[in-house]
């Protein structure tokens, strides 16, 4: 299995859900907060995993990814972070309610 497919389940999650959320208030005020923290994320995978590949930590075969690299990384990596990035908080909007967050509630 290559690379790019392995990647695919998270990005088609990550669209739906955060597709599903987007109406939502207290999602659409936390997606600049999103795209920022994915911003930051995607510049550490560059650094690190850059470092980590140059280093002989690992290495991926060129058979298995697209072929698409920044630096030594491939471009398959950086998915993870930006779908993490939008999906945590989507999903922490899903689980939170219609009636608001669990912290704002009572504990009666």
């Amino acid at each position: 299995m290559t690379y790019p497919l392995i990647v695919l389940p998270f990005l088609v999650a990550t669209v739906v859900v955060v597709l599903t959320t987007a109406g939502h208030p207290r999602f659409a005020r936390r997606m600049g907060a999103s795209a920022i923290a994915a911003g930051i994320l995607v510049t550490l995978t560059a650094v690190f995993d850059n470092v980590m590949i140059a280093a002989g930590l690992f290495d991926y075969p060129e058979a298995l990814i697209s072929g698409v690299r920044v630096g030594l990384a491939p471009v398959e990596d950086f998915a993870y972070p930006v779908c993490a990035a939008f999906l945590v908080p989507a999903v922490g909007v899903l689980l939170s309610g219609r009636n608001g967050s669990a912290r704002g509630r009572s504990a009666s």
